[in-house]
């Protein structure tokens, strides 16, 4: 987040997503991973709660993110169902995932392990983790990635994710 500080936390202040600087001096190392869609939607319908926070902590740096195009992709189309999130425009979502992309690891994902999960479609979730190194996928999902640990990547909840960062 370097250098790009001021305008990240304009463009995530500006949809609503802010840090309390109490919640800052909680974080502490990093965790490396792959944000899945239902954390983010959630996190976005609802002030409350781990997703929240978790996205909270990514903009702090205390939960570091590795993206793809194809997550970017899912993640704009996703969000942009109309109805799903109401509180925040289609230009509010942009920006929300331009911020994203912005904090993320950028990663190219160049080997697929398909079939490997019970649910096909995310399949991308678990090769971009592997590419990426990270050793987690933070969902509410977690049976959709049994199988993942095998891999080298857990699954875990925002609620875990979050006791993983903090004292």
């Amino acid at each position: 987040m370097s250098g790009q500080g001021p305008f990240l936390q304009k463009v995530l202040s500006g949809v609503g997503i802010y840090l309390a600087s109490e919640a800052v001096s909680r974080i502490v190392p990093h965790v490396y991973a792959v944000l899945d869609t239902s954390v983010l939607v959630a996190g976005l319908r609802s002030r409350r709660g781990a997703s929240f926070q978790v996205l909270q902590a990514i903009r702090a740096g205390g939960i570091r993110i590795a993206v793809s195009v194809a997550l970017v992709l899912e993640y704009e189309a996703v969000l942009l169902r109309p109805g799903l999130i109401p509180r925040f425009t289609p230009r509010d979502i942009r920006k929300i995932v331009d911020g994203l992309c912005l904090l993320g690891d950028h990663q190219k994902v160049f080997f697929a392990w398909r079939p490997f999960l019970p649910d096909p479609d995310d399949d991308f979730i678990l090769e971009l983790a592997v590419a990426a190194s990270a050793s987690f996928i933070i969902t509410h999902n977690t049976d959709d990635f049994r199988g993942s640990d095998s891999m080298g990547v857990r699954s875990i909840t925002p609620a875990t994710a979050l006791n993983l960062i903090r004292p």
